[in-house]
């Protein structure tokens, strides 16, 4: 979930690029908008915010859990 505190984190500790990159390389990411914007997101993690992700502005947790099942499903 991208949070405001988790943006503040990211831009506190500096999460790595290359760690973020390996993660969205393995398709083991995908960004959950909740109280936060992909603006906000992009100011501190461009390489996170050009992933398509899913946003409680938008949908509900269930749906979203939905989706995010569609997605896991093999």
């Amino acid at each position: 979930m991208v949070t405001p505190n988790f943006l503040k984190r990211i831009r506190d500790e500096s999460i790595a690029d290359k760690e973020l990159s390996v993660l969205l390389q393995q398709g083991q990411l995908v960004p959950i908008m909740h109280g936060a914007t992909y603006d906000a997101l992009r100011e501190v993690s461009p390489m996170l915010a050009s992933r398509n992700g899913l946003s409680t502005a938008e949908d509900s947790l269930a749906d979203i859990a939905t989706k995010l099942a569609d997605l896991v499903a093999v």
